[in-house]
């Protein structure tokens, strides 16, 4: 497999890392930010050939965008979900009125998106799904009654995409349905920030107590909802993994760094598992470009999350150990709403924690391999 880059390519990094370099340090809110983006035309370029996004650009293209922007010293993504989820689930399965209402102001970044999936009784096996929409008298709107959880950036988003049971009485991936519901709902629509260990809230739990969607905002018709969530999560790890593992290699950097600074370096172990790290991510980087070339096979969004999420809670493991006892060692802040304050290192091995869990955990990852790869026996029902 054949994935280079083009002089052409080149010039369009270099035009992207230029005014990236221009415009990252600016002192600018992420709603702002968005609204920056979008108007200098770098939001929507993976799905400008459909006619909806600011630029073209090839899929090469997009990598090296990616690839700057998690380089550059530009502030975290609030419209990724938007742009990189919801974009071309709609493109892939949206009415042309969808289209046409949802994905211009995204690509302005004018709306933002949160993605409600997870719920606490379902949250790898999304086919446990409870939240259930009912279509009111009229038949115009659906009510929304259930509860999401670790729902990113709900507490910023304007719109949730919704996985619901729209059929009363049905089980499992039937009677599902996608629905695009409006967060500006007081009363309605409660949003709770979960306190992490990091001490920072990422993640919401979202409470619908008869929420309303409008029936034409079901993106692939009711009862499609299965087949739209699944489409979504295979855009979920697309290019964006190849700018991931960019921040992946300075994170290591930094740990070699540190075993050098601190003579953790010197013992033949740590040198062995710092080898390692580097080694593991070259071959996901590999990994990566190959599926994006069209040689991945149906299980390569599977092995790409077992691969990253376990390199990188190993990473977190490795950080503690080159820095000693000093690890342990936090800055204690009485007065603050979060009693300590966590340096990189810290930060990276409590989030790590979850990398093997969230996105879909390392167990059922296994399972989509097993089952729909290799054809194995699926697991008998009610197995622990």
């Amino acid at each position: 497999m054949e994935f280079g880059f083009t002089v052409e390519d080149e010039a369009f990094r270099g035009e992207a890392r230029a005014w990236l370099d221009a415009h990252a340090g600016e002192a600018q809110d992420r709603r702002d930010w968005e609204r920056t983006l979008g108007q200098a035309g770098w939001i929507g370029i993976g799905w400008a050939a459909d006619g909806w996004g600011n630029r073209r650009a090839s899929l090469t293209q997009q990598v090296a965008w990616a690839e700057e922007y998690a380089r550059s010293a530009a502030p975290p993504r609030s419209g990724h979900i938007g742009e990189n989820l919801l974009a071309p689930t709609l493109i892939a399965h949206g009415s042309e009125e969808q289209k046409t209402r949802f994905l211009p102001p995204v690509a302005a970044g004018d709306e933002l998106w949160c993605q409600g999936y997870s719920e606490p009784g379902a949250g790898s096996d999304l086919a446990g799904v409870r939240t259930a929409a009912v279509r009111e008298p009229g038949g115009a709107y659906y009510r929304i009654t259930g509860q999401k959880i670790w729902t990113s950036l709900a507490h910023e988003a304007d719109w949730c995409f919704v996985l619901a049971r729209t059929e009363a009485g049905s089980r499992r991936h039937h009677g599902l349905s996608f629905l695009l519901v409006p967060m500006d709902q007081p009363g309605r629509i409660e949003v709770r920030p979960i306190r992490q260990l990091t001490g920072t809230s990422d993640f919401n739990e979202v409470f619908f107590d008869g929420a309303r969607a409008r029936v034409e905002h079901v993106a692939g018709g009711e009862g499609a909802g299965w087949r739209v969530a699944m489409s979504l999560l295979g855009f979920e790890r697309g290019v964006s993994t190849l700018a991931q593992q960019v921040g992946f290699a300075e994170e290591l950097g930094r740990v070699v760094r540190a075993a050098l600074d601190s003579g953790a370096v010197d013992d033949p172990v740590v040198r062995e598992r710092l080898v390692r790290q580097w080694a593991e991510l070259r071959v996901m980087r590999w990994n990566a470009l190959r599926t994006l070339g069209g040689s991945g096979d149906a299980g390569a969004s599977s092995v790409a999350k077992l691969l990253w999420g376990g390199w990188h809670q190993r990473l977190g493991e490795l950080a503690m150990e080159v820095r000693g006892a000093a690890a342990g060692v936090g800055t204690v802040r009485w007065s603050a709403p979060v009693p300590y304050e966590l340096d990189d290192f810290q930060r990276t091995f409590l989030f790590s924690r979850a990398d093997t869990v969230y996105g879909g955990s390392d167990q059922i990852q296994r399972t989509i391999i097993a089952e729909r790869v290799l054809g194995l026996p699926r697991e008998p029902k009610g197995a622990s």
